[in-house]
């Protein structure tokens, strides 16, 4: 699909990312498309998969969201179709994505594509997600300005546009060149030809996401704590007052629910790895049995993890990881069993042979397997 990857990890970390946008000139030298605009089409007919059009027409924005069937009243120029999470559905988009696997996985989203008739775009807008944007065939001017005071507003329902702005770079992009896109910069591009473009994204959560999200773990958890107390209190001398003391205990109530290290970490483990997007599960038909499931590593097929699927665990662990949104848990600790289930995307025989508990890992393994979480390649 492309050659080498041609990018200085430890200077973009240190001087790029989160920081400023960058354009890298054959970026994949020899790049070609994993994937047909007609195959795009395909993914984008399918109602599990998430796919928008966004065109132009009597000077106005127009978006909505798939499946779709046709085209044809598109016309020719000045509309775009965009899929979501190609990377789950298609192996060699997937492969594009490891390319990028200096970023810890728990910041990885997914991988869309946007094929593009000429002069199709999207409109100037603003993200607050990181992203690649790879250029495959066909050619699309971009324009990428710094973060600056800008108004944003509704162009067509959920697409939002911002005033314009001013371009830090504005640059044709050909085969191969790639553009890193902070949070918070504005961008807009638009195809000179028919183009294809791959979006590789990278997403964090923002404070309040994170306050509902373990005010929700608290509750689905029946996960209490103290309960706001005034023993002693004296005579209140201003009915309608609340004292400093008051808001330090509510403080104190907040915060000691965070200071758990253990319910921290499981709200944050579960929460982070559920699946962004919905997963192409399939159970495995006949289920598995734990002597079938060792035959066939034995025999030294390889068990793939489910593209999509996402799998953390805590730095220093070597029971506990995080699967889709659960918490499992290994009966005895094995480090290397933990390893190699988050940070791999294969498992092969011999590796789970030369793990201290390779039982541990093949009992918890067995269900996933059987659920689709890991599959075995058919020939």
């Amino acid at each position: 699909m492309h050659s080498a990857f041609n990018l200085d990890i430890t200077d973009f970390l240190a001087h790029y990312w989160q920081k400023k946008p960058l354009l890298l000139k054959s970026a994949f030298a020899g790049f070609e498309d994993p994937l047909s605009p007609d195959e795009l089409a395909g993914l984008a007919l399918e109602p599990q998969v998430e796919s928008r059009r966004v065109w132009r027409s009597d000077d106005r924005w127009h978006a909505e969201s798939g499946p779709f069937e046709s085209y044809d009243h598109l016309g020719e120029t000045d509309w775009t179709l965009l899929v979501q999470a190609v990377n789950q559905w298609h192996p060699e988009v997937q492969a594009l994505a490891d390319e990028f696997r200096f970023i810890p996985g728990w910041r990885f989203d997914d991988v869309m594509i946007s094929f593009s008739t000429p002069g199709g775009g999207v409109g100037p807008h603003i993200d607050q997600y990181g992203v690649f944007i790879i250029q495959g065939s066909g050619s699309r001017r971009w324009r990428v300005g710094l973060p600056q005071e800008l108004e944003q507003f509704a162009a067509n329902g959920t697409l939002r546009h911002c005033e314009d702005f001013v371009a830090d770079i504005d640059e044709v992009l050909m085969p191969g060149d790639m553009l890193y896109i902070p949070p918070g910069c504005p961008h807009e591009g638009y195809a000179q030809t028919l183009a294809m473009n791959y979006s590789v994204g990278f997403r964090a959560p923002d404070a309040r996401d994170l306050i509902s999200s373990f005010a929700d773990h608290l509750l689905a958890n029946d996960l209490g704590g103290r309960r706001f107390d005034d023993v002693d209190m004296p005579a209140a001398t201003a009915h309608g007052c609340i004292e400093p003391q008051v808001l330090a205990q509510v403080k104190s109530l907040m915060t000691e629910l965070l200071a758990d290290p253990q319910r921290l970490a499981d709200w944050f483990g579960e929460m982070i790895s559920e699946a962004k997007h919905d997963l192409d599960l399939e159970a495995a038909e006949p289920a598995y049995s734990l002597e079938e499931l060792v035959l066939r590593l034995d025999h030294g097929d390889y068990l793939y993890r489910l593209a999509g699927a996402r799998c953390f665990y805590m730095a220093g662990e070597q029971a506990v990881f995080y699967l889709d949104g659960e918490r499992y848990q290994l009966a005895k600790p094995d480090a290397g069993a933990i390893t190699l289930l988050c940070d791999h995307s294969r498992i092969h025989g011999p590796e789970i042979a030369f793990l201290t508990e390779p039982q541990a890992l093949l009992e918890v393994l067995l269900p996933l397997v059987n659920q689709g979480y890991w599959y075995f390649e058919e020939e």
